[in-house]
């Protein structure tokens, strides 16, 4: 195998880890979440996939690729499709949810000038904005892919300032603290002497795969038992 597809090895690699990372959040720290009690659980869930999808481009610089970490962590939630064998509706809202964080963040980060994401207010920037237009997109997506009960409880004249209130300020804080924090991440990640990647390949890719595997028998697991 030459260095060219290595190097595009190593960037589906990259991409099945960090969708794997997000999906774990999403059906694992979801689940403990819920069982906690711990309020601003849909906000915490977007500020986590912003937060690694911060890791992704400070070590990538490609935003592009969101797309692809996107896909694998919509795919890791519709598991309970074939493993419940319930509709792929039940999950459509929050894999919206996913949807949308990742491509808001891929937009604005192509759209600005890299010296932007640069200063650290502009990644926070970048992560609040993000999230603001996750959540205004998503009241109005969300009530026409599945009018959950959620959704409609925010119909009423007034149902768009309590939906901001309520649930929008959260999708604006969290990603705005953990898009930053995840760039930090991918930047040390970056900066590390990683020459064990040519010494010891077959070892790398071995680890690599494994950890991925683990992952989503995790995500499968948690989806058919809980806890």
């Amino acid at each position: 195998m030459n260095k060219k597809q290595f190097k595009y090895l190593d960037i589906i690699i990259f991409i099945a880890i960090l969708g794997s990372i997000w999906g774990l959040s999403e059906v694992v720290f979801s689940h403990l979440l819920r069982i906690a009690g711990i309020p601003y659980r849909s906000g915490i869930l977007i500020g986590i996939g912003a937060g690694i999808l911060g890791v992704a481009y400070a070590y990538l610089k490609k935003p592009l690729l969101f797309i692809g970490i996107v896909f694998v962590t919509i795919l890791s939630k519709q598991l309970v499709v074939p493993l419940l064998q319930i509709s792929v509706m039940c999950k459509a809202n929050s894999c919206l949810a996913v949807l949308l964080i990742g491509a808001s963040l891929a937009i604005i980060t192509l759209l600005v000038k890299p010296e932007h994401n640069k200063r650290p207010l502009g990644r926070i920037f970048t992560g609040a904005t993000a999230g603001a237009t996750t959540a205004i997109s998503f009241y109005f997506l969300g009530k026409i892919l599945a009018p959950c009960q959620n959704l409609l409880a925010y119909t009423h004249l007034s149902g768009f300032i309590s939906y901001l209130i309520d649930k929008g300020i959260s999708w604006i804080l969290f990603p705005g603290f953990l898009f930053p924090l995840g760039y930090l991440v991918g930047s040390r990640l970056k900066n590390r002497d990683i020459s064990f990647l040519t010494e010891k390949p077959l070892l790398y890719y071995a680890s690599t795969c494994s950890f991925v595997v683990f992952c989503w028998i995790i995500i499968a697991f948690v989806t058919v038992y809980g806890f």
